[in-house]
């Protein structure tokens, strides 16, 4: 090759690496502008969204309702509702009612709350100190309850609710002493002593609590809680709660009556655990007291009857029998829906109270009665005025016979069902109540069946049975019964559905029931019995579970256990 040959060629290659990175420069100039426009298409997609249209204010309503459930909060759903965009992120920060649930105490960091009061800005608090004790966290120092209070005592007026829990009553009056200022916002307001047995009379309650200014008060609940009775505290409320109060602390008879007067829209009361008040401490006798037991009242210097029409829930949680009884007979509770009386001794004045009740109204539904013990006849002349009772729980109560449960099977001819509407039975601990009876009562709940009892006129040459016994005859292997009149119904109350799906061939799922009588069916079947507890009840054997359990949907008894323990399958 020639020398110009060459030289051409050496300049030939400078310049066709420029050509070559001019292109690469032009391929990369290229490729970021579409990494541009791929990030704008990207943008402009996402734009149409329903979700990105959306505004700040709904999607703030939208992360309320997700993250918040009552005075309660998902703290891992706001932390992932927080982790998906930077939008999301500036949306829950600008979003006060995120960060109004304050909570401080053994298992709560004091960082957090510090956080939450300074987002919420100026929205209502759920406020909750819960320094209740704990052995792996050891003993509750004064020094940190206070300073949880100093946090959130700048904030009273925006106080919704408070709970405080501390472990003795000191702590909770040093607390306490601190709110001094106006709570206008309050609504629910909860203290409790964990240690409600101890006796500290030194301590003195806090007075005048929130400048006694609380318009907006509704629920209060009080755990062994010692603060003078202020009705400040007690008045217009809609729940109240007492509970943990013995010895001189218990509230007296006039006191708890003067509450009730003051709460006319009262709509829940709860008794628990109080030492029962000294019938010789006051001042006049009421006068519906005899002097039979069973009818001593506590005395109290107003006797006048208490009018509570909301209300719909009552607890008597050993109570006091004389205070229970006393409140109960003063009591006129048209709307009570649910009652419980556990451990009082003797609860006959308390059904006697609901059966004067009942003579108006009474829409109760369900009736606990534990640990208790009553007379026979008041519990059997209660139950026919419960037409709308659905739950009846009798728990560990010795009086419960099969005499008095067989009022709730089939009735007489001249009478209507026994609480027609029950559908949970529970007779956990009641060893006097006999198999024959239960099942009784769950077979004469039973529906009744179509093809269990076929409906056929009568031939003409068969004569016509009397109206009170059956007439039942068998052709080609088949049971038929006979009508007794155009105008009348066969009664067979005493006849077994099990027995009876056998003789006509019936499957057992389906079972049969004993037609009524002409008065039962003006009235209307009651319905069947839904569930059943038979706990700690030995008489009800294995066998008699497993038929139960062909006619009632829930049926909770004792796991069988075997010699060494272990449930028994077999």
């Amino acid at each position: 090759m020639s020398s110009p040959r060459r030289s051409a060629l050496d300049l030939s290659i400078p310049y066709l690496r420029e050509a070559i990175l001019s292109l690469d420069s032009k391929m990369a100039t290229l490729l970021s502008e579409r990494d541009l426009l791929e990030l704008r298409l990207e943008q402009a997609v996402r734009m149409h969204s329903p979700v990105q249209r959306m505004p700040n204010d709904l999607l703030s309503s939208i992360f309320s309702i997700a993250v918040l459930d009552e005075e309660d909060e998902d703290s891992i759903t706001l932390s992932n509702l927080m982790l998906v965009c930077r939008c999301w992120r500036e949306v829950a920060i600008n979003s006060p009612m995120l960060w109004t649930r304050i909570a401080m105490g053994t298992h709560h960091s004091i960082d957090r709350a510090i956080l939450k009061l300074d987002r919420s800005r100026t929205a209502p608090l759920y406020v909750c100190l819960d320094f209740s004790p704990r052995m792996e966290h050891g003993t509750v120092s004064t020094e940190s309850i206070i300073t949880a209070m100093e946090l959130v005592r700048p904030a009273i007026w925006r106080w919704k609710t408070f709970h405080l829990i501390v472990p003795s009553r000191p702590q909770a009056h040093v607390a306490l002493s601190r709110c001094k200022e106006q709570a206008p916002q309050l609504e629910v307001f909860s203290v409790r002593v964990s240690h409600s047995m101890q006796e500290d009379h030194y301590s003195k309650p806090p007075l005048s609590l929130f400048e006694r200014t609380t318009p907006r008060l509704r629920t209060s609940s009080f755990t062994s809680f010692s603060f003078g009775w202020d009705l400040a505290l007690l008045s217009n409320l809609r729940v109240l709660k007492l509970g943990g109060y013995w010895n001189g602390l218990s509230p007296s008879v006039d006191t708890l009556l003067k509450t009730l007067r003051s709460c006319p829209q009262l709509e829940e009361l709860v008794l628990r655990n109080m030492s029962d008040v000294d019938p010789d401490g006051c001042t006049t006798l009421i006068p519906e007291a005899s002097e039979h037991d069973d009818h001593v009242l506590a005395r109290a210097s107003d006797t006048r009857s208490i009018s509570l029409p909301r209300l719909r829930k009552a607890s008597f949680y050993y109570s006091g029998n004389l205070r229970t009884r006393t409140v109960l007979t003063l009591l006129s509770f048209p709307a009570l829906e649910r009652i419980e009386l556990c451990y009082l001794d003797n609860v006959s004045p308390m059904l006697e109270a609901l059966r004067r009740q009942s003579l108006t109204v009474l829409p109760l539904r369900h009736l606990r009665i534990e640990s208790c013990f009553f007379n026979e006849l008041r519990f059997a002349r209660l139950l026919p005025r419960l037409t709308s009772l659905t739950s009846l729980e009798l728990v560990d109560v010795e009086d419960v016979t099969s005499n008095l449960m067989r009022n709730l099977a089939t009735p007489p001819v001249s009478q209507t069902w026994v609480c027609p509407r029950l559908s949970t039975l529970s007779v956990e601990g009641c060893t006097s109540l006999e198999w024959e009876t239960l099942r009784a009562i769950v077979e004469s709940r039973l529906p009744p069946h179509s093809r269990a009892f076929p409906r056929q006129t009568a031939p003409p040459h068969v004569p016509q049975a009397p109206a009170s016994q059956p007439a039942i005859s068998s052709a080609s292997g088949h049971h038929h019964r006979q009508a007794m009149s155009s105008s009348a119904t066969v009664s067979s109350a005493s006849s077994s559905a099990s027995a009876f799906a056998a003789s006509a061939h019936i499957l057992s799922r389906q079972p049969s029931v004993p037609v009524l009588s002409s008065a039962s069916q003006t009235v209307g079947r009651p319905v069947r019995i839904e569930s059943i507890d038979l706990t700690r009840c030995p008489q009800v054997s294995k066998e008699m579970v497993q038929w139960l359990r062909m006619y009632v949907a829930d049926v909770k008894c004792e796991t069988v256990k075997s010699i060494w323990g272990e449930p028994d399958l077999s």
